[in-house]
């Protein structure tokens, strides 16, 4: 599925073939597979965005306010502000 993370600025990421995503909804933490049933959701004050290709690769963004729209082929975030968190190894 495509997933994409908006900001006011700019888009701030874009990737295609991505098989899990993880956000922060308003409810707490949601996992997103490829076909998952259409909702949108508020993004919870602050929290991490955490994107997953078929070989495991992850890539995890702290956001801060805004909305998620899920659809069975993508997941859009638009996020007040996006950082990319960098993990240490």
């Amino acid at each position: 599925m495509r997933f994409e993370l908006v900001t006011p600025e700019k888009l701030f990421a874009s990737r295609d073939n991505v098989a899990h995503v993880m956000a922060p909804g308003e409810e707490g933490y949601f996992g997103v597979l490829p076909g998952h049933m259409p909702l949108i959701s508020t993004l919870q004050g602050e929290g991490d965005v955490t994107v997953e290709d078929a070989s495991g690769n992850s890539q995890t963004f702290k956001v801060r306010e805004g909305f998620v729209e899920v659809t069975p082929e993508s997941v859009t975030v638009l996020a007040k502000s996006a950082e990319e968190v960098v993990s240490e190894r």
